[in-house]
């Protein structure tokens, strides 16, 4: 499938593959406003990732809603968002694509569990403790690039390389006054 113009982004994969790191370069690249998806959980999710319990659907359609919105708002000064948010399933990156009332580009960041598990070791996180990392991947539908507007890039490629990727995907974007 070609890639789907769109102006909002979503950088997406499982806990501690990067992206809020890759998410907050992209958006310096594009002039854009970044939204963490983190930033929209609601309290009672927060409490209970930080309790080491997995979130269940019913927790993740309320903030996944919030995220979408708040994405679709942020577009409209600049024609360009971008956003952190894991995405793991496809029905939640169909449900952001329905709240948000318009195309998003996905970028997947791929990476094996080991790699996943070392860097979880080496980060601390306010509430996402490395025990969840089972549960992330056991949630984990990869994208499937025939059937989904994504960019699949590894999380092993450099912060620079995976930013360009990036921008070079969202070509359609130069046209858009971002710097207004």
């Amino acid at each position: 499938m070609t890639l789907v113009p769109a102006r909002i982004i979503i950088v997406m994969g499982v806990s501690s593959s990067g992206k809020s790191t890759i998410g907050q370069s992209v958006a310096r690249r594009l002039h854009a406003p970044f939204l963490d998806g983190d930033g929209y959980h609601p309290p009672a999710n927060v409490e209970k990732m930080r309790a080491g319990i997995p979130l269940v659907d019913e927790d993740r359609w309320p903030w996944l809603q919030s995220l979408a919105e708040a994405l679709h708002k942020a577009a409209a000064p600049k024609d360009v968002a971008v956003g952190a948010c894991s995405a793991l399933r496809r029905v939640y990156r169909d449900y952001l694509v329905e709240k948000a009332g318009e195309p998003i580009l996905f970028v997947y960041l791929q990476g094996s569990k080991e790699v996943i598990a070392e860097r979880i070791a080496r980060r601390k996180h306010e509430y996402m403790p490395a025990s969840l990392l089972d549960s992330q991947f056991a949630t984990l539908e990869v994208p499937d690039p025939q059937s989904e507007n994504v960019l699949v890039v590894p999380v092993t490629d450099s912060v620079d390389k995976i930013t360009t990727s990036v921008a070079k995907a969202v070509d359609h974007l130069k046209s858009f006054k971002r710097w207004q």
